[in-house]
């Protein structure tokens, strides 16, 4: 992810969004996954950057990109 994507994340069992290189959250704090992803994506879309989910906050394997930056679906 670069500097300014969206990360969607879960830490303590609540999930959040933050702008990737920053270590404030964006916006408030949900109790399902579904809810904080739809905000992270519609967040994403917005600022035209990548929107990742991870399962827990920090380094880890089990991250997926949920949404693809717009210049890279011009072709």
């Amino acid at each position: 992810m670069a500097a300014g994507d969206i990360e969607t994340y879960r830490r303590n069992g609540i999930w959040f969004n933050r702008i990737e290189g920053e270590s404030t959250t964006l916006g408030m704090s949900f109790e399902s996954r579904e809810d904080a992803v739809k905000v992270g994506r519609s967040a994403a879309a917005a600022r035209q950057v990548d929107h990742s989910v991870r399962a827990d906050e920090g380094p880890s394997a089990d991250t997926s990109m949920y949404e693809r930056h717009p210049r890279e679906l011009i072709a």
